[in-house]
């Protein structure tokens, strides 16, 4: 198993992680500081965070990170067996979703923040690849707060790519990454502050 590490990158342009079965491109600062702390800011306080509760053997577990799911009115999505209705879009996230689109060429319809407190939360391998997520569409992840360690691991070779996201950083996955990488947040007791994490996905709506 081969293990590479993305560290301290300064770069404007982006910089490509992986190189087979899809593209992942890291802007490592896609926000300026000063706006990064006003995004954070006002998303700590102008959506709703709640514990995620996920099943897991058959059983209801509550997280201790918070989520919050906004996006169009049609946009329903179901992870982990519990299906989340839509906030409505902020004033911020609708500017962030408009930014992303003009970058990326792709239209977004939903978004999935997460909080997590501190280093002890973190999100363990899977692929986002719900029967709802459009597979043709990258999926865009915004960075605000602490610097934390995020890593791919490919399904067959189990290869291992890693970067620290930093603050105001943009990650984009593009198709196939969710057919052939798992991803996750790692946990580390060397962090003691809060990261807000967002992604920005097209969901196919059924009328």
């Amino acid at each position: 198993m081969q293990n590479v590490l993305f560290d301290r990158l300064n770069s404007s342009d982006p910089i490509c992680l992986l190189e087979k079965n899809g593209r992942a491109e890291y802007f490592h600062h896609f926000y300026a500081s000063d706006e990064s702390d006003h995004l954070y800011t006002n998303l700590l306080s102008s959506v709703s965070w709640s514990a995620d509760e996920i099943k897991m053997f058959g059983k209801l577990i509550t997280t201790t990170r918070k989520v919050a799911w906004v996006g169009d009115p049609d946009c329903r999505y179901t992870y982990s067996g519990m299906q989340k209705e839509p906030q409505v879009w902020t004033k911020e996230l609708l500017h962030m979703k408009h930014q992303l689109e003009r970058t990326t060429g792709h239209t977004y319809n939903s978004c999935l923040l997460n909080l997590y407190h501190n280093g002890d939360e973190g999100m363990g391998w899977h692929s986002d690849d719900e029967k709802e997520l459009d597979a043709t569409s990258p999926i865009a992840s915004i960075s605000l707060g602490a610097r934390r360690k995020f890593a791919f691991r490919h399904k067959l070779d189990k290869k291992t790519v890693s970067v620290f996201l930093e603050h105001g950083s943009l990650l984009i996955m593009h198709p196939p990454i969710q057919e052939y990488w798992q991803h996750s947040l790692l946990k580390t007791k060397t962090v003691t502050s809060p990261r807000i994490n967002l992604t920005f996905r097209k969901i196919i709506t059924r009328l």
